[in-house]
């Protein structure tokens, strides 16, 4: 009999490989916070099978099971049946879509992006007082939670670049519409093209990007292999900052929580490293740390539309961070700073910042001492 959806059709094997073993169950972020089997991968590779034998039909009754995955990959990291769980929850997410049967979080994504330029429909981007479009070596891409949500970080990591005396230019950019396939919908084709247009333009070499997931993008969609075709390189600004001399450092107990888009789906692991340990002699590593990092519950789309689990799940991390006695907690993701900063509890002493926030704080310190002397003298 023909499969009824696609990912019965893409991934039947895969659901059936899932052994139950439960390893999923004791690292993903959200069973964690809820202790429900159904939210794990495990549960919900049941249920899939379920809908495949025809026994349960794949409607309403599944959004909040289906959609309530951040995409951490934690699960496919620990399954030794190699069971890629969040390929196949987009998919699953894909055809629910198309069966019209979705979160109205996810659907109301979808909608904005047809009519605006960035995922929070704003007409007006924060202008961050540089100058955009100009020919230059290197385009800084910041995306939308970076230019709309976490603009002190962004104006942060734009100090740093001056301060480093790096080429770069801002480009009149939009949404690199991504996420949109993490949530059942297809990447906005006309938002990649206009990017690409603008990247190009500027005769960069290398785009830095702020944001994981928009490098994951750009190095990971069609719709942007013409940057790449082009010789330009797609560099996350951890991979810039690591051969950089940053001559700064301090003496408090830093730890660094490792995004899910930049660790699991990226590969990088010790670039953020290499800058830390440089700066921060007393750098402290979380009991989860690198592929086994608790995610921050802001990814595949938890953030907007299970807003109660994903401060859980963000909570559970920082609680590590204060089991370590963390002064300072960095990460390089302006999703996961939004979030745990938004989880961070009043007793909770420690400062969180991205690493370019805190390393230009550093400079910035380092700069009023110097002015300082010179009075003195």
């Amino acid at each position: 009999m023909e499969a009824k959806y696609d990912f019965a059709r893409k991934y039947r094997e895969q659901i059936l490989k899932c052994s139950k073993c439960g390893f999923c169950q004791a690292v993903c972020p959200v069973y964690g916070s809820t202790i429900r089997p159904a939210l794990n991968a495990r549960g919900k590779m049941l249920i899939l099978k379920e809908v495949m034998d025809g026994e349960i039909e794949l409607d309403d009754k599944l959004i909040e099971t289906l959609f309530q995955c951040t995409t951490c990959a934690s699960c496919f990291e620990n399954c030794p049946s190699d069971v890629n769980v969040p390929e196949i929850i987009k998919q699953v997410r894909k055809d629910m879509v198309h069966i019209g049967s979705c979160h109205p979080a996810f659907k109301g994504m979808n909608d904005v992006l047809k009519k605006h330029t960035n995922i929070y429909a704003e007409d007006e981007p924060e202008d961050f007082e540089r100058e955009r479009n100009k020919r230059a070596e290197y385009v800084y891409f910041i995306g939308c939670v970076g230019s709309y949500r976490e603009d002190e970080a962004t104006i942060a990591a734009l100090d740093l670049l001056d301060r480093l005396e790096v080429d770069y230019t801002l480009i009149d950019e939009v949404c690199c519409s991504g996420v949109l396939e993490d949530v059942g919908y297809q990447l906005n084709q006309d938002l990649a093209k206009i990017n690409v247009e603008r990247i190009l333009v500027t005769g960069a070499k290398k785009v830095i990007t702020g944001c994981p997931y928009c490098w994951r993008t750009f190095n990971n969609r069609s719709e942007y292999t013409e940057i790449k075709d082009r010789g330009v390189e797609i560099l996350h600004i951890t991979q810039l900052l690591k051969d950089l001399n940053l001559n700064v450092k301090t003496d408090k107990r830093v730890t660094y929580h490792d995004p899910c888009d930049l660790g699991r789906h990226c590969g990088i692991y010790e670039e953020p490293r290499e800058t830390i340990r440089k700066i921060a002699p007393n750098f402290v590593e979380m009991p989860n740390n690198r592929e086994n990092a608790l995610c921050c519950g802001a990814g595949g789309g938890v953030r907007g539309a299970f807003a109660k689990n994903s401060i859980a799940m963000a909570r559970r991390r920082l609680k590590e961070a204060e089991d370590v006695d963390a002064e300072v907690v960095l990460t390089d993701c302006n999703s996961c700073i939004h979030n745990l900063a938004n989880a961070k509890l009043r007793k909770q002493k420690f400062k969180i910042y991205t690493t370019t926030e805190f390393i230009n704080k550093l400079m910035e310190e380092q700069n009023r001492g110097h002015v300082t002397q010179n009075k003195i003298k």
